[in-house]
């Protein structure tokens, strides 16, 4: 297609480093993007994706559409405010140099410009403008006005008109305005007619949902078409920019954009097969995990796979059954039938995904075997970089110079925001509530959620807030028409209600009211197990499992202990006179380590918490598994304290438990850790025993656990705590006792605490709605003008902020702890800095607690933070692992004084602190 020599004179690109000056024409990188874009499409995107922005479009005018925007993205650079911009470094010479080539061009007078307000049209917005000019719809003009994260408010209605110097250099000189004026059309024209289109008039209005996975897809096409080196050490090019002595005419648009993709190339592409239940030989669960399947595994794997249109499927059984593997051989089936080609496996802390990518990762072997491709696994939380199995991982570029298949492997290029764009993810339920927060470049994550078969493990493990970005995540899930499978041995009724509706609404809009076909009473079943499934608007729920009755049902005694600490732990010794272990749940990190530290020293002690460095927290994590894990090796006796990161997904077995009050669903979660596993047990221990502590009178609890759990729900679980129960048989109807509003009148004295519970939930409900997004609209031609309106910004380029942003919890500050004394600097294990290498020292990080960094003193924290380090190691800045990290030097005895506290390290304990001053707890 030919060009004028004014449109190839644009630039979109230039740069001048280290005396080298190179350019890209603006017409190079339209073209890259389209065929980029183009690319991602056809060969990137799930077919369920591609099913979703065709809606009522065919195949072929959906592509037209994609290639349209790739290319039309940046028109915003043919105008005069951004071919007079500067260049990054400032380097006049190449100012010049590309500003007499537009002047020799044509753009008369172009070298004295000088605008006043080139500000009040950046690029983005100013083709959005334009193209909309032109008669683009606005539902896809604001795409181009968003494609650098954020959409503008409004239609830009007068943009030109009030700055029209910006796009054609002059205010009313027609004879200068003629060329730019041209020139945009000419580049909209050749848009069109590279899309495959006639005329604008063909170029169609989508849905809100469409219009956000179109922007992630061109914001991902444009970043890619942008990369000049698939890798920092710039060895491999994609679209490297040119010297100034080359121009369009010089370059090969389609060899350029062919071999960039062949050096990119994602590979991998899993294509899910239909799962044969039929044939014993070939039994899916015998196949990847070696066993027969349980009865209710059966059913349930059975009744997802005969779905049409499956949309939630929600499964409630109790621990240790093999929910996992159930959802695992969901996500096969799920993606089968929807046209989806990755998983995201979201749970409720790092210890728990840790646990699970273990899993997710043999599962996933044995696909990438049986299918003969390497599929790509990213394990998404802040501490990734300290689990070896992941760490472990081939590097997908050296797989494939080594022409390797069959394997999982890691790919640097999906990192950062780009990180959820991996096909398989495993991570903490942030990387999911995400979905629902306004922040820059959000359009991303809903791209990269869009395509997967979404599983959400311990669904009962989120709080009021956090609840509140969950169902907005599962509606929009729901807009996409992405199935998602939701775990929970302990569900509420009211909760497996909302996650529904959410999702019927995401949708279907309002109108699942009128059409939904579900059972008599469905929102109070109390069947369980119970698989509850989406199929289309009909609500199917599997209550009958024939053959359960193979799975022998655990009784547990109850008893209520309300002694000092020191007895207690004389009371959990004589309990293991004979050996054993016992597991002893509470609800602080303080008073974890207050117990673990009366804990005589001739026995085996095990501490499990928050307040851990990330390696030794590693390290106990890994130690724990290894020990009282399925097929671990088990020590005679041992005592294993921990917080609420022992309820939750971690597959361990104790044989007495010991747990301060908690919500009934927590407790019965905990006490699903008792007795787990078929194993032999000391004589005294071999009927399965649960001590309920922090009741200390009535309707009176031990302060740390009402302060995190509230009085009501303690109160509600105090009352019908029973002395004896029966695992599973009474899981769910004591989980509905407690959260079903209707038996308060059976509490005395609730009153007070059920009115101050219903303030908290209304605070929270709209403390959590002020940065969430709004619900989908799914009429075509609604924009996506003002969807991100007042948002947080870049928060998830911090996963404490981010964490913080989803979670309602206080910010806090992380630091690397290492011991700074006369002889030197060292790590606390007794190691020289000097002979360790950078990316270990990183690895010594934590979080200091919250009590130390209050909200309206953390400024002030990090300043202290930041002297100390700039003091003590000024040369980490240098160093990629350590540049930007806080150091907090502890003294020979690993204790600090620091910001009016008294800190102090034990690799067995953990960080503990004390107010200065203060002679006793923390």
């Amino acid at each position: 297609m030919e060009l004028s020599k004014q449109a190839s004179s644009l630039w979109a690109k230039k740069r001048s480093e280290d005396g080298k000056q190179e350019w890209l024409p603006l017409i190079a990188h339209l073209v890259d993007t389209q065929n980029v874009i183009n690319y991602l499409y056809n060969q990137w995107l799930s077919p369920g994706q591609r099913t979703l922005l065709q809606g009522a479009l065919t195949e072929t005018e959906t592509q037209h559409l994609v290639k349209f925007i790739g290319f039309a993205h940046d028109e915003g650079k043919g105008t005069a405010a951004f071919q007079a911009k500067e260049s990054y470094n400032r380097d006049a010479s190449l100012d010049e140099y590309l500003s007499s080539r537009l002047a020799r061009s044509g753009f008369n007078d172009f070298e004295s410009l000088h605008l006043a307000s080139a500000r009040e049209s950046p690029h983005a917005l100013a083709g959005e403008a334009i193209l909309e000019g032109f008669g683009v719809p606005a539902s896809i003009g604001a795409i181009i006005g968003g494609h650098h994260g954020k959409p503008a408010g409004k239609i830009p209605v007068g943009q030109i008109a009030n700055y029209t110097a910006n796009y054609y250099q002059s205010d009313n000189r027609p004879e200068l305005q003629a060329p730019w004026k041209r020139v945009q059309r000419e580049l909209f024209n050749y848009g069109l007619a590279s899309a495959g289109y006639q005329s604008v008039e063909e170029i169609p209005d989508v849905t809100q949902p469409q219009a956000v996975i179109l922007e992630g897809l061109l914001i991902m096409a444009d970043w890619l078409a942008s990369s000049e080196y698939l890798d920092q050490e710039q060895q491999t090019p994609l679209f490297p920019l040119l010297p100034l002595d080359q121009s369009w005419e010089d370059i090969e648009p389609s060899h350029r954009y062919q071999q960039a993709m062949l050096a990119w190339d994602a590979g991998g592409e899993w294509n899910p097969q239909r799962i044969d239940l039929t044939d014993p030989k070939q039994d899916p669960y015998k196949k990847r995990w070696g066993f027969q399947p349980r009865p209710v595994q059966a059913a349930m794997t059975q009744a997802i796979g005969m779905a049409t249109d499956p949309g939630m499927v929600i499964i409630e059984a109790p621990m240790g059954l093999g929910k996992t593997e159930i959802a695992l051989l969901a996500t096969e089936q799920l993606a089968y039938i929807t046209g989806r080609d990755g998983l995201f496996m979201g749970l409720p802390t790092q210890a728990t995904t840790n646990a699970m990518f273990d899993r997710v990762d043999d599962w996933l072997a044995f696909l990438a075997k049986s299918q003969d491709e390497n599929f790509q696994i990213r394990l998404m939380h802040g501490k990734s970089q300290f689990n070896k199995q992941y760490q472990a991982l081939p590097n997908a570029a050296n797989i494939y110079d080594d022409d390797k298949s069959g394997e999982v492997v890691v790919n640097g290029w999906f990192s950062g925001k780009k990180s959820i764009l991996t096909k398989f993810t495993v991570g903490t339920i942030d990387n999911f509530l995400l979905m629902g927060l306004k922040q820059k470049h959000l359009f991303l994550r809903h791209l990269g959620f869009s395509g997967k078969v979404v599983v959400i493990d311990e669904v009962h493990a989120y709080d009021a807030y956090m609840n509140q970005y969950l169902y907005k995540a599962i509606e929009w899930l729901g807009a996409y028409h992405v199935p998602i499978v939701i775990l929970s041995a302990t569900l509420p009724k009211d909760k497996r209600q909302e996650l529904l509706v959410a999702y019927l609404k995401g949708k279907y809009g309002m109108a699942y009211r009128r059409q939904l076909d579900a059972p008599k009473d469905w929102e109070n079943t109390q069947a369980y197990p119970l698989l509850s499934l989406l199929d289309g608007l009909q609500l199917k729920q599997v209550t009958s499992f024939p053959g359960q009755s193979d799975q022998q049902p655990t009784r547990l005694r109850v008893q209520r202990l309300n002694i000092a600490n020191d007895e207690l732990i004389t009371h959990v010794l004589h309990q293991l006179d004979d050996g054993g272990v016992a597991g002893i749940i509470v609800n602080t990190v303080k008073r974890a380590q207050a117990l673990a530290e009366l804990v005589p020293a001739d026995v085996d002690l095990m501490v499990l918490h928050s307040a851990f460095l990330a390696t030794d927290r590693m390290a106990q994590e890994t130690k724990l598994q290894a020990a009282i894990g399925k097929h671990g090796k088990r020590p005679d006796k041992l005592i294993v304290i921990g917080t609420q990161v022992l309820e939750q997904s971690l597959d361990i077995d104790f044989d007495v438990l010991y747990t301060d009050i908690a919500p009934m669903d927590l407790i019965l979660q905990r006490a699903g850790r008792l007795h787990r596993h078929q194993i032999d047990r000391p004589k005294s221990l071999q009927a399965a025993q649960v001590f309920v502590m922090g009741i200390t009178g009535p309707n009176e609890y031990e302060a740390g656990s009402e302060k995190v759990y509230g009085k009501y729900l303690l109160m509600k679980t105090d009352h019908f705590l029973p002395d004896e129960m029966t695992l599973p048989t009474d899981i769910s109807p004591l989980v509905q006792e407690v959260y079903d509003s209707k038996t308060d009148e059976n509490v005395p004295d609730i009153t007070t605490a059920k009115s101050k519970f219903t303030q908290d939930l209304a605070c929270e409900v709209k403390k959590a709605g002020v940065f969430q997004i709004a619900d989908p609209k799914l009429r075509p031609g609604k924009t996506i003008h003002d969807w991100l309106g007042r948002d947080l910004g870049n928060v998830d380029q911090d996963e404490q902020k981010a964490g913080a942003a989803v979670r309602d919890i206080q910010e806090t500050v992380e630091v690397i702890l290492v011991q700074h004394t006369g002889n030197g600097n060292f790590l606390l294990d007794g190691r020289p800095l000097s002979a360790v290498q950078p990316k270990e020292i990183a690895q010594q990080i934590i979080r200091i607690p919250a009590a130390i960094t209050p909200a309206y003193e953390i400024d002030q924290v990090i300043r202290q933070l930041e002297k100390l380090t700039s003091r003590y190691f000024l040369d980490w800045q240098n160093n990629v692992w350590l540049k930007g990290a806080l150091a907090l030097p502890l003294d020979e005895n690993n204790a600090v004084n620091f910001a009016g506290w008294q800190l102090t390290y034990e690799s067995k304990l953990g960080l503990k602190y004390v107010k200065e001053g203060d002679n006793g707890g923390q």
